[in-house]
């Protein structure tokens, strides 16, 4: 690691944040000076400083983030770029809008970071996390109208067992679902500790589980439902294909085999159209030095494609 990577590290550190494969995106976006792109998961913009750092002096980063608090930590860490980062407060799925808006035609790259952001898992208040106690919330977006609470506690068992299973993949579905209704049934499941009893009430007895905490798929579930995150990305990875011009890339880190599926289906279908080359073969995973260091990125699988 050279010393300019050292001093990117140790800053992403300050923000309690660390960018995930950072080299393999440097590599595979392949930014052209003067070129311009979307980073359309902001986050605390590690991924967005070394687009801009690779644009030099001219071209555009249009950074797109629906959590408000995001954004505006993100802003002071870009602030040196000026007008040459764009921020937006928005979702990515909206991206011709916002295109649009800007006077931008085509784009000559785009990054996708899927997921949570260790920053939000660190805020009880959020909802996110297994860990500690907060409301139950999960909106990535604070304006959304529709929190986990709202569906937790208003869902009819089936539905909620649907989520469970589709979305978090759990093979305790129906026992979980049966679970939070009883649960409720008494009282409203308010937090995140509410939640976590609820799926442990569920679990059989005498298990051990050592690799994830019960409730992690759950949790994953609700999340994915309250911020129709599959939905999101299928209609704004579409968008994004169609606004690459001629050898422009787009580069995606997933973190669940929910959203990877989806990158995979769509970069086949649109080579098979001739509209893309895949980059890569399979997903590219972390290093275990990577994944030692910054184990978020243990489940980050990376695919990239480029415009014919």
């Amino acid at each position: 690691m050279n010393q300019q990577d050292k001093n990117s590290t140790r800053g992403e550190a300050l923000f309690g944040h660390v960018s995930v494969m950072p080299n393999e995106v440097c590599e595979f976006l392949s930014v052209r000076s003067g070129g311009v792109y979307v980073d359309g998961t902001l986050g605390l913009g590690g991924h967005a400083q070394m687009i801009l750092k690779s644009l030099g002096g001219a071209g555009r980063l249009i950074a797109i983030d629906q959590d408000l608090s995001a954004l505006e930590q993100a802003r002071k860490r870009l602030a040196e770029y000026g007008e040459q980062c764009v921020l937006v407060h928005d979702n990515f799925k909206n991206i011709d809008a916002i295109l649009n808006a800007r006077g931008e035609h085509a784009i000559d790259g785009a990054l996708l970071d899927l997921g949570v952001s260790s920053y939000q898992l660190d805020e009880a208040e959020r909802g996110f996390s297994i860990k500690g106690d907060g409301p139950l919330d999960m909106r990535m977006n604070s304006q959304g109208s529709v929190s986990a609470y709202e569906l937790v506690n208003t869902l009819p068992e089936n539905e909620i067992e649907r989520i469970i299973r589709e979305y978090g993949e759990d093979r305790f579905s129906k026992r979980i679902a049966k679970s939070i209704c009883y649960v409720r049934a008494n009282a409203p499941i308010s937090t995140t500790e509410d939640l976590r009893r609820a799926v442990m009430k569920a679990m059989p007895q005498g298990r051990s589980w050592q690799k994830t905490h019960p409730a992690t798929r759950t949790f994953q579930a609700f999340r994915i439902a309250v911020n129709q995150e599959l939905d999101v990305l299928t209609i704004g990875l579409k968008a994004l294909i169609r606004r690459l011009s001629s050898g422009g890339r787009i580069v995606i880190i997933s973190f669940h085999s929910l959203e990877d599926r989806i990158v995979k289906n769509i970069f086949r279908e649109e080579a098979q159209n001739g509209v893309l080359n895949i980059l890569t073969r399979k997903p590219l995973i972390p290093s275990d030095k990577e994944a030692e260091e910054n184990p978020r990125s243990r489940s980050a699988k990376l695919r990239a494609a480029e415009r014919i």
